[in-house]
């Protein structure tokens, strides 16, 4: 739906009428005549109805038919659902953020690799199992800086089964179930320090791939800056997803071993490119930085010093196959793949593409792979087809110093399209469309694709179709479904960094800016529907799915289920079963949580004894959700869940516990005392 703005007066009256149904009832409702129950206004005066009528609210917040047309697209009426859900990585806030599209309403916080008290993420003996980590000292790993998650995948679209995350801080990759939104596994890369490419997934979810980031030693030895090129090495890893068990299988997984460039994101092929994937690099320089020293070149100019940087193009298939054929070597108990043999088996390829690139996007059909060079304002459309030309002409340029064969650019190239300064990354929509962001514009570009999508829409191929501003400093795009063998246009979310005078001061730290997009019309019309303030973390990244495919459960299949291990607890009690057992100096809890008390009301222990403690929400019905607070312990009980915490009494005292969730009339009565005896 679109109004023309030639014929102002038509467009006025047909938003009037619209917005006047709308609001006449919103109003009513809250602002009713005294003797109806009306609401109470500055200083006790009653207000009668809403302050003027819709057309009056227009002109007093000097609304345009856009404003108009945009509150109406993204307002969510009261029990109605989003048609999308996007999943956002929460940054070095160690989450993930479910929002839903287009209301822009955040959903839920999953907790990954930071403790979430909410949801006892971290603070039961289960899921602190899970979250439990070690830090590049020893110390506890307790948070994460999430960067890019990736939907489970069948035949290059998303089914809604699982959500991957990568932790770039310390290497790590979550599995999340979305049957119940919740963390299931955290993998530590053993070779490397951090990732960037974090989590990418092939088109049926066989591997999760992990890109690295910063070259250094692999396996966390040590060498000398003045070793970097001999000593120094990149990575990607391939991670075996066993579908079945929800789990990602170490053992049967692998890296590739890389020149020392700085790797930085990546894509999987899909349809014609499938069993490839792409993987970005800055770098080439092999700068090692050192600018506080006399003499020394900062990295920001060291890096960017060759005009070209490399994409590498991966044989993931033919990679598979030797690490099968046992052509690997062994770190800290992971297999490798050496560089010299990815180079000899011809796994590893480079294209050279404009200097400090960032994203790689791979198009919906597969054929073209669209490379952003932070410091060229064109993006470069290599064509997948004309790749395999050259492997299968042994057409190349040369090779790199470490003996990958390098393709000739002008050979592979399809396309440079202009768009403007700071290009990053780059989404796709069902309209033959893409859509790239560009960092120093502020805006969002979109440029029509050639080739087999030049059918999809009228524009000229290859080129620029529009310019929209966005505030500020747009960093990645989302677009509904825009990573996916089909997607699904509509909706747009530009991540944006700064949001300066977007919302009210909260000080200097200010909350990030995701703002909705309308990119469901062709040509030059797109519209910015939504602000939406982002303060609990960096959105990096996110995908957005239709809903539809998420079949998350209302309660958890039956009472005395464990969410880490997706299946029923050993230590599950059901009405009848609560009970209180002693063996020697340990002290063990089998409670049930129901609307309104725990069960038992009085456990009493001896100061020293050790004290398992399992509680389970023996309730059935869909949200009457329970929680456990006793003094540092923390649980939330969804219908069903079991969870453990234990401690050892140290200190002798009454202790009251009580249940979390505002649960029924009697919450406040839902309660007990662990009484520890001298």
């Amino acid at each position: 739906m679109a109004y023309e703005t030639s014929d102002n007066s038509k467009t006025w009256a047909v938003v009037a009428a619209i917005v006047v149904v709308v609001f006449a009832a919103i109003g009513w409702l809250i602002f009713r005549p005294s003797g109806e129950g009306g609401a109470q206004g500055p200083g006790g005066a009653t207000l009668t109805r809403m302050p003027g009528d819709a057309n009056s609210i227009i002109k007093n917040r000097q609304m345009s038919p856009e404003d108009v047309l945009a509150a109406l697209t993204t307002y969510m009426p009261s029990g109605k659902h989003d048609d999308y859900m996007m999943f956002a990585s929460g940054g070095h806030g160690g989450q993930v953020l479910v929002i839903g599209v287009p209301s822009m309403r955040l959903l839920k916080v999953i907790g990954v690799f930071t403790p979430e008290p909410w949801q006892g993420w971290g603070f039961s003996e289960e899921t602190r199992a899970v979250i439990n980590g070690k830090a590049g000292d020893g110390t506890d790993l307790l948070w994460g800086d999430t960067h890019h998650p990736a939907l489970s995948e069948t035949n290059g679209e998303y089914d809604g089964q699982f959500l991957f995350i990568n932790d770039k801080a310390s290497a790590r990759v979550a599995v999340i179930d979305l049957r119940d939104f919740e963390t299931k596994q955290i993998v530590k890369n053993p070779l490397a320090i951090n990732d960037h490419g974090g989590a990418f997934v092939t088109p049926d979810t066989e591997w999760v791939i992990e890109g690295g980031q910063y070259a250094h030693p692999i396996g966390g030895k040590y060498a000398s800056l003045a070793d970097y090129k001999k000593s120094y090495r990149g990575l990607v890893t391939c991670w075996k997803f066993d579908r079945k068990k929800g789990s990602i299988d170490p053992s049967k997984s692998f890296a590739i071993e890389l020149p020392p460039y700085w790797q930085d994101l990546s894509d999987a092929g899909k349809l014609v490119s499938d069993g490839w994937i792409f993987l970005n690099s800055f770098n080439t320089e092999m700068a090692t930085g050192g600018g506080e020293k006399k003499g020394g070149v900062w990295f920001e100019a060291g890096t960017t010093q060759r005009d070209m940087d490399y994409l590498h193009v991966i044989n993931l298939k033919k990679a598979i196959a030797t690490a099968a054929a046992g052509k690997t070597t062994t770190i800290n108990g992971f297999r490798m793949i050496p560089l010299q043999t990815a180079a000899s088996e011809s796994i590893l390829y480079f294209a050279p593409e404009p200097k400090s690139p960032h994203g790689v996007d791979v198009t919906p059909g597969g054929e073209y792979m669209v490379v952003s060079g932070k410091l060229d304002p064109h993006v470069t459309i290599f064509s997948f087809q004309k790749m395999m030309d050259a492997i299968k002409n042994k057409s190349f340029s040369g090779k790199d110093p470490y003996g990958v064969p390098i393709f000739d650019f002008k050979k592979v190239v399809e396309k440079q399209v202009e768009l403007g300064l700071g290009p990053l990354h780059t989404q796709f929509d069902d309209k033959g469309y893409a859509y790239t962001s560009l960092f120093l514009d502020s805006a969002v570009a979109r440029w029509s694709l050639g080739g087999p999508y030049e059918k999809l829409h009228s524009d000229k191929p290859w080129t620029l179709v529009k310019k929209i501003p966005v505030q500020y400093n747009v960093g990645h795009l989302a677009a509904a479904e825009g990573d996916t063998a089909k997607p699904a246009g509509h909706f747009l979310v530009a991540l944006n960094k700064w949001s300066v005078d977007r919302f009210a001061n909260v000080g200097p730290l200010l909350p990030q800016n995701l703002q909705l997009v309308d990119i469901s019309n062709p040509g030059d019309k797109m519209q910015v529907l939504y602000d939406m303030p982002i303060g609990i973390g960096e959105p990096h990244y996110s995908q957005i799915i239709k809903a539809d495919k998420i079949k998350a459960w209302d309660v958890y299949p039956e009472i005395g289920w464990s969410p880490v291990t997706q299946s029923k607890s050993p230590k599950a009690t059901t009405v009848g079963q609560e009970r209180i057992v002693r063996n020697g100096n340990t002290v063990e809890v089998f409670m049930t949580a129901i609307r309104s008390h725990l069960n038992p009301e009085h456990v009493e222990v001896k100061k020293g004894d050790k004290v398992i403690w399992h509680v389970t929400n023996v309730e059935r019905a869909r949200d009457a959700t329970h929680g456990f607070a006793l003094f540092n312990h923390n649980l939330s009980l969804e219908p069903g869940e079991t969870e453990t915490i234990s401690f050892t009494a140290t200190k002798e005292g009454v202790y009251p516990y009580y249940c979390t969730e505002f649960c029924s009339a009697l919450h406040l009565e839902m309660t007990g005392y662990l009484l520890v005896k001298p």
